[in-house]
């Protein structure tokens, strides 16, 4: 493991294929991962649409975990915002992203270091497609175009 703390965030709304790249990726390259999950009202001001609630994402995405790792080796926080508390403790060493999302470290580091706390590192994990070349999505999923695995769904 190259990082003792790293930290990774989503909505984790239908877990699929491209969540548990990302969260595999973190356990790699992390002992312990912190893990932002975006609260309801946080979704709202972004104007995205999920099928679960917090405490639902919140719930499956431990069951899920539970099935892989010890509970000691990861924390659930909620994401008021795009970083969340966890971002900004000091023992956090490196950011786990996809690629859609990496962009966001610069402004993480720049507060980090606001607050006299070292940059973070950043992994970047590639959007994981589904079978039309297309990345997997939780929207493309609830809508019915693709499954959790990036089957495209047959259309009648």
């Amino acid at each position: 493991m190259k990082f003792k703390v790293v930290a990774v965030g989503g909505t984790f709304d239908c877990i699929h294929k491209g969540h548990r790249t990302l969260l595999t990726k973190a356990f790699e390259c992390g002992e312990k991962v912190i893990i932002g999950v975006t609260t309801d009202d946080f979704l709202h001001k972004l104007g995205k649409v999920v099928h679960n609630r917090y405490d639902e994402r919140v719930r499956r995405l431990k069951e899920y975990l539970l099935t892989r790792y010890p509970s000691e080796r990861f924390e659930i926080h909620s994401l008021d915002d795009y970083f969340g508390p966890g971002i900004y403790r000091e023992e956090v060493e490196a950011l786990v992203a996809s690629a859609e999302t990496a962009g966001r470290v610069e402004l993480a580091n720049r507060r980090r270091v606001e607050m006299g706390l070292k940059p973070l590192d950043l992994v970047v994990v590639s959007m994981v497609l589904a079978e039309d070349g297309k990345p997997i999505s939780s929207s493309r999923i609830r809508s019915g175009e693709i499954d959790g695995e990036g089957r495209v769904m047959q259309v009648e």
